[in-house]
């Protein structure tokens, strides 16, 4: 049975992946934009890495209320 916790976590990382592959697919369809530049894809590729820093941030934080760490 999943604790709250562990449901939460599990969502939290679910809908962060999807949100993830949804920049994904912005960056290879925005691609063919005419306005698209270099800055925009910056700006594109730096919000998938935050997201995926959050995914690794709450693995961490799962293993220390684990007792992991």
């Amino acid at each position: 049975m999943l604790t709250y916790n562990t449901a939460l976590l599990f969502e939290m990382k679910k809908q962060i992946q999807i949100e993830i592959e949804r920049l994904k697919e912005n960056l290879v369809t925005a691609y063919h934009i005419e306005k698209f530049d270099f800055s925009s894809y910056k700006h594109h590729v730096g919000k998938i890495e935050g997201l995926r820093r959050a995914i690794e941030l709450l693995e961490e934080a799962e293993d220390v209320v684990n007792g992991k760490q």
